[in-house]
């Protein structure tokens, strides 16, 4: 919640992938996306998601978090011509 009482983020997760992530547009730039997938990350093993990839911030913001494409796709996944873009946690190797 923000200072007015409204949302200012959620997200959704399915098993181990993040189904959806808002951030208020006004709240954005604040370090809620990134508390966010860090929570989803830590408590719930989030490590797949898919983005539009006409939402190139969207897709910059996952790489930063550490995410990579690993499958694209011409249509989103209700059949409209919507590139999706599927992208994994990259795994650090010790």
């Amino acid at each position: 919640m923000n200072k007015e009482g409204r949302s200012a983020a959620f997200m959704g997760i399915e098993g181990q992938k993040l189904e959806m992530l808002f951030i208020a547009p006004e709240e954005r730039g604040k370090g809620l996306g990134r508390t966010l997938i860090q929570y989803g990350i830590e408590n719930y093993s989030v490590s797949q998601l898919a983005v539009n990839e006409q939402n190139p911030l969207a897709k910059g913001f996952y790489e930063h978090m550490g995410f990579h494409v690993y499958k694209r796709t011409n249509y989103d996944e209700q059949g409209n011509p919507y590139p999706l873009l599927y992208m994994e946690l990259k795994r650090i190797c010790r």
